[in-house]
Order: C-alpha cells, then sequence, then structure tokens
C-alpha cells in the first residue's frame, strides 16, 4: 500500500497525517516530509498514526531520527491514534517510552498547549 502523507496546522503544532503502511520503501517519504517542517521552522510535530496500518524497523529509525532532530532545535515530535498493532512495535522496541504516544490528535495538542512544547 501506497503511503499518505498530509500536513495541516494543529493547536500549536503541525498535524502529519500518515495514511497506509510505513516500511523501508515508504520511510524516506515521510522523513522528508517531516525534515521539510522542520528546516520551514515548526517545532512542534504530532504524526496522526490512526490510518497507518504497519509499521516497520525503518520507519521506527525514521520517527527516531526526526525526533533527535527536533529535540535538538528545542522542539518535540508526538504520536497519535496509533492502532494496536503499531502500538505494539513501539512497545516492544520501547520506542514508546522516548516519544510520547496519545490515543487522539486532540490529547497531544492539549499536552503542547499546556506544557508551552
Amino acid at each position: 500500500m501506497d503511503l499518505l502523507v498530509e500536513t495541516r496546522p494543529g493547536r500549536g503544532c503541525a498535524v502529519v497525517e500518515v495514511r497506509g503502511d510505513l516500511d523501508m520503501a515508504t520511510s524516506p517519504q515521510l522523513r522528508e516530509s517531516l525534515q521539510r517542517l522542520i528546516d520551514g521552522g515548526e517545532r512542534q510535530v504530532v504524526v496522526d498514526a490512526k490510518g497507518l496500518g504497519f509499521m516497520d524497523s525503518s520507519a521506527l529509525g525514521t520517527l527516531v531520527i526526526v525526533f533527535r532532530a527536533l529535540r535538538d532545535v528545542g522542539g518535540n515530535l508526538r504520536l497519535a491514534g496509533v492502532q494496536p498493532a503499531v502500538r505494539s512495535v513501539l512497545s516492544i522496541t520501547s520506542v514508546d517510552r522516548v516519544i510520547d504516544v496519545f490515543d487522539t490528535v486532540e490529547a497531544a495538542e492539549a499536552v503542547m498547549m499546556s506544557t508551552g512544547g
């Protein structure tokens, strides 16, 4: 399945909606989209993963790289709407201990608004 990546403004952040499968073939597309946001000055990013059906290790690497890039410029990456299969991968690899995971985009936005990022 192809990966669809759409960006929209959120409350105090950019929301990147991801639909499809995130694997070795599609991870570069997500990384480029997120890097463009960072290069454009965006510091608070929520990846809306409710439409993400599959994630492999290359996708985990992409998320960690982007998390670090944002952290290095004083920003933050959060995940929202993660489906059970993807959440399991995040948990098994302990990536969910590094990148905050929320049930909804709204919950992630609320934390960003209350903490200033």
